[in-house]
């Protein structure tokens, strides 16, 4: 999806999205309204697949997306430019990888695509799936990021010695 189409589209799920003060994003996936995201015609291989799909969550840090996408039936190659766990909620597919290795997927499956792959797609009717993708950190700035995190868990751990620890609330029991 393009970032104009993501961006309109998590405007459009925030209308049944609902996200706490704590950073919590609720969705109710059978009333989400899921726009056309139209699979570029050069990789259609069969049929007339037309997906849907909406951004339901972005992490802060906005390398991480929660997506809910659907299609039609048809086949496809699709381009993975990010790390992608899936779950399917209905329907099937059968997927075939980049070394001709064929797995089938439906509804209660997980799979997990890695960045910069393409995978065949053949969807058999129809298919919904949860998505969550992971943008890949270039190498060149995997570096400051581990140098940044290690500099904030220093930072936390002199302003607890400082100030002492954050409370907690007690959890109630289940």
């Amino acid at each position: 999806m393009t970032d104009i189409a993501s961006a309109s589209a998590l405007g459009a799920a925030m209308a049944t999205a609902d996200r706490t003060p704590a950073g919590l994003t609720l969705a109710r996936l059978d009333g989400l309204d899921l726009p056309p995201a139209p699979i570029n015609p050069d990789w259609v291989l069969d049929g007339d697949p037309q997906a849907r799909a909406v951004q339901i969550a972005r992490g802060e840090d906005r390398y991480a997306t929660l997506s809910v996408w659907d299609c039609t039936g048809g086949r496809f190659n699709w381009y993975f430019g990010c790390d992608e766990a899936v779950y399917i909620l209905e329907g099937a597919v059968t997927v075939t990888g980049p070394d001709g290795e064929v797995r089938k997927l439906t509804a209660g499956d997980t799979a997990y695509f890695p960045a910069f792959t393409w995978f065949e797609w053949q969807v058999h009717g129809y298919v919904r799936k949860i998505a969550f993708c992971h943008d890949v950190v270039p190498p060149v700035a995997r570096l400051p990021l581990r140098i940044y995190g290690r500099l904030s868990r220093i930072m936390a751990r002199l302003v607890a010695a400082v100030f002492g620890a954050p409370r907690t609330q007690a959890r109630p029991a289940p």
